[in-house]
Protein backbone atom coordinates (compact mmCIF):
# COMPACT_ATOMS: atom_id res chain seq x y z
CA UNK A 1 0.00 0.00 0.00
CA UNK A 2 0.95 3.30 -0.73
CA UNK A 3 1.63 6.60 1.58
CA UNK A 4 -0.55 9.13 0.77
CA UNK A 5 0.24 12.78 -0.12
CA UNK A 6 -1.74 15.63 1.72
CA UNK A 7 -4.09 16.10 -1.37
CA UNK A 8 -5.18 13.23 -0.69
CA UNK A 9 -6.85 14.69 2.79
CA UNK A 10 -7.85 17.59 0.86
CA UNK A 11 -12.04 16.85 1.28
CA UNK A 12 -12.76 13.89 3.30
CA UNK A 13 -15.46 12.20 3.05
CA UNK A 14 -16.66 11.77 6.99
CA UNK A 15 -15.96 14.20 9.04
CA UNK A 16 -16.28 13.12 12.80
CA UNK A 17 -15.85 15.74 15.92
CA UNK A 18 -17.25 16.13 19.21
CA UNK A 19 -18.02 13.64 21.67
CA UNK A 20 -18.53 9.75 20.69
CA UNK A 21 -21.89 9.23 21.01
CA UNK A 22 -25.10 7.68 19.24
CA UNK A 23 -25.14 11.39 17.56
CA UNK A 24 -21.29 10.76 16.23
CA UNK A 25 -22.66 7.53 15.10
CA UNK A 26 -25.84 8.26 13.43
CA UNK A 27 -23.95 11.12 11.53
CA UNK A 28 -20.99 8.85 10.57
CA UNK A 29 -23.57 6.03 9.11
CA UNK A 30 -24.90 8.34 7.28
CA UNK A 31 -21.98 10.04 5.73
CA UNK A 32 -20.75 6.43 5.42
CA UNK A 33 -23.42 5.72 2.93
CA UNK A 34 -22.88 9.02 0.59
CA UNK A 35 -18.75 7.88 0.49
CA UNK A 36 -17.56 7.17 -2.59
CA UNK A 37 -18.13 3.40 -3.90
CA UNK A 38 -14.56 3.31 -4.53
CA UNK A 39 -10.64 4.64 -3.90
CA UNK A 40 -9.67 6.56 -0.87
CA UNK A 41 -12.61 7.11 1.72
CA UNK A 42 -10.98 9.53 4.39
CA UNK A 43 -12.79 9.33 7.85
CA UNK A 44 -11.21 12.46 9.74
CA UNK A 45 -11.75 12.78 13.44
CA UNK A 46 -11.12 15.18 16.17
CA UNK A 47 -12.48 14.08 19.79
CA UNK A 48 -11.74 14.19 23.69
CA UNK A 49 -13.13 10.64 23.88
CA UNK A 50 -16.90 9.18 24.42
CA UNK A 51 -18.80 5.79 24.34
CA UNK A 52 -15.93 3.27 23.63
CA UNK A 53 -19.06 1.00 22.54
CA UNK A 54 -20.02 3.21 19.97
CA UNK A 55 -16.35 3.79 18.82
CA UNK A 56 -16.12 -0.36 18.65
CA UNK A 57 -19.23 0.07 16.67
CA UNK A 58 -18.29 2.33 14.18
CA UNK A 59 -14.95 0.58 13.93
CA UNK A 60 -16.48 -2.77 12.77
CA UNK A 61 -18.14 -0.88 9.99
CA UNK A 62 -14.90 0.35 8.78
CA UNK A 63 -13.30 -3.21 9.20
CA UNK A 64 -16.45 -4.88 7.47
CA UNK A 65 -16.65 -2.47 4.83
CA UNK A 66 -13.01 -2.57 4.14
CA UNK A 67 -13.36 -6.57 4.21
CA UNK A 68 -16.35 -6.98 1.65
CA UNK A 69 -15.38 -3.41 -0.62
CA UNK A 70 -11.70 -3.78 -1.33
CA UNK A 71 -12.18 -1.47 -3.84
CA UNK A 72 -12.18 1.62 -1.32
CA UNK A 73 -9.42 2.26 0.83
CA UNK A 74 -10.69 3.62 4.46
CA UNK A 75 -7.90 5.64 5.54
CA UNK A 76 -8.01 7.75 9.18
CA UNK A 77 -7.23 10.94 10.24
CA UNK A 78 -6.71 12.53 13.67
CA UNK A 79 -6.74 16.02 13.82
CA UNK A 80 -5.63 17.77 17.00
CA UNK A 81 -6.79 15.45 19.56
CA UNK A 82 -7.91 12.00 18.85
CA UNK A 83 -9.02 11.04 22.63
CA UNK A 84 -10.30 7.62 24.56
CA UNK A 85 -12.76 6.34 22.69
CA UNK A 86 -11.40 8.10 19.51
CA UNK A 87 -7.88 6.04 19.87
CA UNK A 88 -10.57 2.70 20.24
CA UNK A 89 -11.65 3.70 16.83
CA UNK A 90 -8.61 3.99 14.96
CA UNK A 91 -7.49 0.86 15.66
CA UNK A 92 -10.11 -0.48 13.57
CA UNK A 93 -7.91 0.72 11.17
CA UNK A 94 -5.02 -0.89 9.56
CA UNK A 95 -2.15 0.77 11.11
CA UNK A 96 -0.88 2.25 7.23
CA UNK A 97 -4.44 3.68 6.65
CA UNK A 98 -3.52 5.78 10.10
CA UNK A 99 -2.35 9.66 10.05
CA UNK A 100 -2.13 12.17 11.81
CA UNK A 101 -2.48 15.94 11.78
CA UNK A 102 1.05 18.06 12.51
CA UNK A 103 0.54 18.70 16.76
CA UNK A 104 -2.01 16.22 17.11
CA UNK A 105 -2.06 14.19 20.23
CA UNK A 106 -3.46 10.57 21.15
CA UNK A 107 -4.52 9.97 24.58
CA UNK A 108 -4.62 6.22 25.60
CA UNK A 109 -6.31 5.45 28.64
CA UNK A 110 -8.22 2.54 30.43
CA UNK A 111 -11.90 2.03 30.38
CA UNK A 112 -13.48 3.97 33.58
CA UNK A 113 -16.76 2.18 35.79
CA UNK A 114 -18.77 4.58 37.72
CA UNK A 115 -21.08 2.28 39.56
CA UNK A 116 -22.59 2.11 43.08
CA UNK A 117 -23.47 -1.80 44.10
CA UNK A 118 -25.65 -1.34 47.11
CA UNK A 119 -25.17 -4.91 49.29
CA UNK A 120 -28.89 -5.51 50.85
CA UNK A 121 -31.00 -8.41 50.79
CA UNK A 122 -30.47 -12.13 51.32
CA UNK A 123 -27.15 -13.41 51.17
CA UNK A 124 -27.78 -15.57 48.06
CA UNK A 125 -29.17 -12.04 45.98
CA UNK A 126 -26.05 -10.23 47.35
CA UNK A 127 -23.70 -12.42 46.31
CA UNK A 128 -25.16 -12.87 42.71
CA UNK A 129 -25.24 -9.13 42.52
CA UNK A 130 -21.73 -9.01 43.48
CA UNK A 131 -20.59 -11.56 41.38
CA UNK A 132 -22.59 -9.90 38.20
CA UNK A 133 -20.72 -6.81 38.90
CA UNK A 134 -17.66 -8.45 39.10
CA UNK A 135 -17.74 -10.55 35.63
CA UNK A 136 -18.61 -7.15 34.03
CA UNK A 137 -15.69 -5.54 34.92
CA UNK A 138 -13.55 -8.69 34.31
CA UNK A 139 -15.61 -8.73 30.47
CA UNK A 140 -14.52 -4.85 30.03
CA UNK A 141 -11.49 -5.27 30.66
CA UNK A 142 -10.81 -8.43 28.00
CA UNK A 143 -12.99 -5.93 25.45
CA UNK A 144 -10.77 -3.09 26.61
CA UNK A 145 -7.32 -4.98 25.93
CA UNK A 146 -8.80 -6.53 22.48
CA UNK A 147 -8.86 -2.97 21.45
CA UNK A 148 -5.27 -2.00 23.00
CA UNK A 149 -3.93 -5.07 21.02
CA UNK A 150 -5.56 -3.92 17.70
CA UNK A 151 -4.24 -0.48 18.27
CA UNK A 152 -0.37 -1.74 19.33
CA UNK A 153 -0.52 -4.35 16.29
CA UNK A 154 2.16 -3.84 13.96
CA UNK A 155 4.16 -1.15 16.83
CA UNK A 156 6.67 -1.21 18.79
CA UNK A 157 5.00 -0.49 22.10
CA UNK A 158 4.34 -3.73 23.60
CA UNK A 159 1.13 -4.63 25.41
CA UNK A 160 3.17 -4.23 28.94
CA UNK A 161 3.98 -0.79 28.08
CA UNK A 162 0.10 0.27 26.79
CA UNK A 163 -1.28 -1.04 30.10
CA UNK A 164 1.70 0.50 32.37
CA UNK A 165 0.75 3.59 30.92
CA UNK A 166 -2.76 3.62 29.97
CA UNK A 167 -3.98 3.83 33.90
CA UNK A 168 -2.73 7.36 34.10
CA UNK A 169 -3.45 8.97 30.63
CA UNK A 170 -0.59 7.99 27.67
CA UNK A 171 -0.86 11.18 25.77
CA UNK A 172 1.43 10.45 22.36
CA UNK A 173 2.48 13.55 20.59
CA UNK A 174 1.96 13.03 16.62
CA UNK A 175 5.20 12.36 15.66
CA UNK A 176 6.08 10.08 18.44
CA UNK A 177 3.23 8.11 17.10
CA UNK A 178 4.89 7.35 13.68
CA UNK A 179 8.13 6.67 15.61
CA UNK A 180 6.23 3.86 17.21
CA UNK A 181 4.62 2.71 14.58
CA UNK A 182 1.21 3.54 15.78
CA UNK A 183 0.40 5.41 12.57
CA UNK A 184 1.98 5.75 9.45
CA UNK A 185 2.33 9.61 8.72
CA UNK A 186 1.86 12.67 9.83
CA UNK A 187 0.35 15.09 7.37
Amino acid sequence: MTDLTPIAFKDPSILLCGEVGYDMYDDFRQKLGAAPASGVVVVEMTTLGGDPEVARMMGEDVRFHSQIEPERRFVFLGKAAVYSAGATFMGFFARENRYLTRGARLMIHERKLEKTLEINGPLTTTLASALALVHEIEHSILIQNEGFESLIAGSSVTMDELLKRAPSNWYIEAQEAVALGLVQAVI
